[in-house]
């Protein structure tokens, strides 16, 4: 039987799960009220975090999905993440339009990565 670890882990969700060597992040969002460049290095820098409590770090991402509240904001997006993605390590990615959980979220991120 292969383990399944959770961590943050609340009632509706946990922030991060593992298993089996895959990393997967929750949404991951800034804050409300913010511009999109403070919300997306707010998400980039969770995911740094999370991904160094698993051991790993941004050069481990397979995956990335990006959902937008609205794609006018994409290349202000694009900015933060083009400084934040190590050269060559650039993961498989989506972006995409959609209302997230509330109007105030602009940016959200979902990763998946491997382990260390």
């Amino acid at each position: 039987m292969i383990d399944i670890t959770r961590s943050d882990t609340g009632p509706r969700m946990s922030q991060m799960v593992r298993h089996n060597g895959t990393i997967y992040l929750a949404g991951q969002v800034g804050n409300p009220g913010d511009s999109v460049t403070e919300q997306t290095r707010t998400c980039l820098a969770n995911i740094d975090r999370l991904l160094a409590e698993a051991g790993s770090d941004k050069t481990r991402i397979l995956q990335t999905t990006i959902w937008m509240a609205d794609m006018k904001d994409f290349a202000e997006m694009n900015a933060v993440w083009d400084t934040w993605v190590p050269q060559g390590h650039s993961p498989a990615r989506a972006s995409g339009e959609s209302k997230l959980a509330t109007p105030e979220y602009l940016v959200e991120f979902i990763v998946i990565a491997a382990e260390s």
